[in-house]
């Protein structure tokens, strides 16, 4: 298997550094071939520009049709096209990151900005009244698995479905579902580690325990059964999730996972 780790810690020696490299070990160990992208290393830039497409630059600057241009015409800055073909390499894609005021690090943010342009990250397939383009479950990385990977220094009860900061998977969703199922990839349940700020060696020796079982697993865990948009949930052209799909009373991004029926 290849596998693909995006980390975004701006201290080689943090929780998140330890686990990229107990990562590396243990899928090299078992035999995956591992490449990684550490973003404050590289000295990612996160802002997108018109350095980004080079001649298909437009003034003024179009982001949208102008990446696709660049895309098409093979103008895309390198360091992004050296990104884009690392995940066209990779079977498995892991995100590796603290979570920063519930969202992923800037840096990371910009990685996918410039990274995701539109032509492969998004604007892929036949738009028309019966279709909205190939996305959620379709699009250039299908078949490619995702994992996060997170730190949060607060309790796990804080992120629970009663929890002050609201349930994990609603705070994860807009980058499991809107960034990486948008873009065709199966997503598996996150690895979260919570309390981080307080770690003892022990704490971490048991943490790295479980990290290193789901690394093993990262081929056969079940993906979360998010809905595809072409599947037939969804009514057309409006995209809203048609009558009776869902369970009881359920609502929110719940609606979006596919449904178990007896």
């Amino acid at each position: 298997m290849k596998v693909f780790i995006v980390h975004a810690h701006p201290e080689p020696g943090s929780l998140n550094g330890s686990l990229t490299e107990a990562a590396v070990a243990t899928l090299t160990e078992a035999g995956h071939e591992v490449r990684v992208s550490d973003l404050y290393a590289m000295g990612w830039k996160a802002t997108v520009d018109a350095d980004d497409f080079g001649s298909a630059a437009g003034h003024p600057l179009d982001v949208v049709h102008d990446s696709r241009r660049a895309f098409r015409t093979g103008t895309l800055a390198g360091d992004i096209r050296a990104e884009q073909d690392k995940l066209r390499w990779a079977d498995a894609v892991i995100l590796q990151f603290p979570l920063w005021w519930y969202s992923m690090p800037a840096i990371m943010k910009g990685w996918v900005d410039r990274v995701f342009t539109d032509g492969f990250g998004y604007g892929v397939g036949e738009h028309d009244e019966h279709r909205y383009g190939d996305r959620y479950g379709e699009g250039t990385l299908a078949g490619k698995r995702a994992l996060l990977s997170v730190t949060i220094g607060g309790k796990e009860s804080h992120y629970s479905d009663r929890g002050i900061n609201g349930p994990i998977e609603d705070l994860l969703f807009p980058i499991q579902h809107g960034i990486l199922y948008y873009a065709g990839m199966d997503i598996l349940p996150p690895f979260v580690l919570y309390s981080t700020n307080h770690v003892s060696a022990e704490d971490f020796s048991d943490a790295a325990k479980s990290w290193e079982q789901r690394l093993l697993t990262l081929a056969d865990t079940e993906p979360i059964p998010y809905r595809s948009q072409n599947g037939g949930d969804y009514e057309m052209p409006s995209l809203r999730l048609r009558s009776g799909r869902e369970n009881s009373g359920e609502k929110g991004f719940g609606l979006h996972r596919r449904v178990a029926r007896p």
